[in-house]
């Protein structure tokens, strides 16, 4: 850092920077810690009270949350008070409400919580209706989701959340869950008092040293629950009051001892709170939640691949460049005359120098597909980076997606600017660039909004607080008339004032006939799209999981790892592709160089209907099947507009410097 001042600052005496750089060394050593976005530390004393929070209803069967409160649950005393939400959160669907369960630090007690009125026939059809898709309760404290345990063939698989109710087998009755057992990990804290400044729980936390005071209290850990279906009398447990405690209760396993789900019964609620003094320190409790099951097979898959594509990829750059150089060298060696006669005698990629830098067709949509392709890998890039760095924390709900949404809005700019330099290079001149850079900030992003608006009014027919409620409609209009079309707009002025890049040859007023060939151009492009599938498709199943499986994905390395070679396989499969067409006489290569890496995009999609089919059988209903299927296409168009500007920047690129290397009148 002492060597970056002194080079950035010439001017500036020795001794004043010595003083800077040490005043900077004691600001730096107040701070004990730093902690990245996410939830920082609370430290608990003894009977400190504590809410739990609660979130949608979620169901691996439907994908269609509802409100908690949606059934008939206990209510708060106070009232039910929505928390506040990120932009990521509304999206994702989530409602984080408030609830009546009350854990007091270090205090273990069986409470009692309140007794529901008579269920009338409406409530007992939701509540079978739910039961039986297989719906789970999300609780939160201290922002760690509650986890539970169950043993299926002997193996031990952890979930988050808990049921709501269960149909056993041999019965054609439902059970409510009405009682919770819980099972809270504390840390006990004793050291140098803290002082926390943060904005919340997406705030950021800086801890610092408080002298010659001692902190003492206890860090929740962990957060585990066995959820329990009670039979009770409901004249008896009428007369307790709320958080009135009661003896301990054990989970029944006979069905006539459980709280069955029909007309008029009066169901009452109870918990259970045990805290056990855990070794696991606060920084690491998130661990449980993110350890992947089969982690040794998921690493395999990983590195197997990266092996694999880099085989592949260096026997591919070997062989272009010895092919491409002994054509340069062979050329460059000849006379004027031998050069002429060369032309008229040898076929191949030289005889479309006239051709090569012709428009090509729809070069608008083209260019506006590149900058929207810009601003997306940009987006994807700078997300994963972070995400990798560790800022992206799972503690901060919806953190990523609004992330991603203002990368997006703010790289209008590079998009504006790249399509229209491109509009600008194809054209020779800047006239229009102002339809393009609207048609770039209107494109990619009008695709999403009609299909979310498709799938929005599903989900108001049904419900469910996945729905887009109309203000955050106005707020993402706003959002995109007010932030990315004004920066795009922008980029595209800017475009327009940058060089313009010169073609190194001219073009011939007639265009040169493409020889006709045995099998069509577009096959091979449709399969150079493998390739770059074979680096992504392992790593899109654990994607795919996370998503419709309610599991969380945090190896967001080795998604930067893939993600980095995708990049290279893409641009050498265009690159290679596009030589490919050269060397045949088709000078019709920009489109073809697009698609080439693009059309891995088509093969993704085909695998999220295949995940559908063959491993999201729980999966039920038209409806769920219909916003699987929009979601997939909106991942699939994204991943073609990326995939397809880096295998054509790439490609336009070499293009330029192979016909720039040969000087031909």
């Amino acid at each position: 850092m002492f060597l970056l001042l002194t080079m950035a600052l010439p001017l500036m005496s020795k001794r004043k920077l010595h003083a800077a750089f040490i005043l900077l060394v004691q600001i730096l050593q107040v701070c004990n810690g730093f902690y990245l976005p996410g939830s920082y530390m609370h430290t608990y004393s003894t009977g400190d009270e504590i809410y739990a929070k609660v979130n949608s209803l979620t169901s691996i069967e439907t994908e269609l949350p509802f409100s908690y409160y949606s059934l008939p649950y206990c209510q708060p005393m106070g009232g039910i008070k929505k928390s506040a939400e990120n932009l990521g959160e509304l999206l994702m669907g989530d409602q984080i409400d408030n609830s009546p369960y009350r854990f007091r630090m270090n205090v273990n007690e069986t409470v009692f919580l309140c007794t529901t009125p008579p269920l009338n026939e409406e409530q007992v059809k939701l509540l079978k209706q739910r039961t039986r898709d297989m719906y789970q309760v999300n609780m939160v404290l201290d922002n760690l989701p509650a986890m539970r345990f169950t043993n299926q063939n002997g193996v031990k698989i952890q979930w988050t959340g808990y049921p709501i109710g269960y149909n056993p087998e041999n019965s054609n009755d439902d059970y409510f869950i009405n009682h919770l057992r819980f099972r809270v990990l504390i840390h006990e804290y004793e050291g140098v008092g803290v002082e926390i400044i943060g904005t919340g729980e997406e705030g950021m936390g800086v801890i610092s040293e408080a002298e010659n005071k001692k902190g003492l209290g206890y860090e929740i850990v962990g957060f585990e629950v066995v959820p329990c279906s009670v039979k009770y009398d409901p004249d008896k447990m009428a007369k307790i009051h709320m958080y009135d405690n009661i003896t301990s209760v054990s989970c029944p396993h006979e069905l006539d001892k459980s709280q069955v789900i029909k007309e008029q019964e009066r169901v009452s609620f109870t918990y259970e709170v045990e805290f056990v003094k855990s070794d696991i320190r606060w920084p690491s409790r998130w661990d449980a939640y993110l350890k992947m099951e089969g982690d040794r097979v998921h690493w395999f898959s990983i590195l197997n691949s990266l092996m694999v594509i880099f085989f592949l990829a260096g026997i591919v750059s070997v062989i272009f460049l010895r092919t491409v150089r002994r054509d340069l060298t062979r050329y460059e060696e000849l006379d004027k005359e031998a050069q002429a006669q060369m032309n008229e005698e040898l076929s191949g990629w030289k005889l479309v120098v006239g051709d090569v830098f012709r428009e090509p067709s729809n070069s608008k949509l083209l260019c506006v597909m590149v900058g929207d392709g810009v601003q997306i890998t940009g987006m994807a890039v700078v997300t994963i980076v972070f995400a990798a760095l560790g800022f992206m924390s799972p503690a901060s709900r919806g953190m990523l997606l609004t992330g991603m949404i203002l990368l997006y809005l703010f790289l209008g700019i590079a998009a504006g600017y790249i399509g229209v330099r491109m509009w600008r290079t194809i054209k020779g001149s800047s006239e229009g660039w102002r339809s393009v850079s609207w048609s770039i900030a209107c494109f990619f992003p009008g695709i999403v909004f009609v299909i979310l608006t498709f799938l929005n009014f599903i989900l108001w027919g049904s419900k469910s607080t996945g729905a887009i409620p109309i203000s955050l409609y106005f707020i993402l209009l706003s959002l995109w008339f007010c932030i990315s079309v004004p920066l795009t707009l922008l980029g595209g002025h800017l475009g327009t004032r940058a060089e313009p890049i010169q073609f190194p040859v001219r073009t011939n007023q007639i265009p040169r006939e493409i020889p006709s060939r045995k099998y069509p151009s577009w096959l091979l492009v449709l399969g150079a799209g493998t390739l770059p599938f074979g680096t992504l498709f392992i790593e899109l199943f654990f994607i795919l999981s996370s998503i419709w499986l309610g599991r969380f994905y945090y190896v967001f390395g080795f998604l930067l790892i893939v993600l980095a070679l995708l990049v290279v396989v893409c641009a050498e499969v265009s690159v290679v592709l596009t030589y490919m067409h050269l060397c045949v006489e088709d000078w019709m290569w920009w489109w073809k160089a697009f698609y080439a890496s693009g059309s891995v995009s088509l093969y993704v999609f085909l695998y999220s209907i295949n995940y559908l089919v063959f491993d999201l059988q729980s999966l039920s209903g038209p409806i769920s099947a219909t916003l699987y299927i929009g979601y997939s296409l909106i991942m699939a168009i994204a991943i073609m507009l990326s995939t397809g500007t880096i295998g054509l920047l790439t490609s336009f690129y070499f293009v330029h410097y192979l016909f720039s290397s040969v000087k031909i009148d």
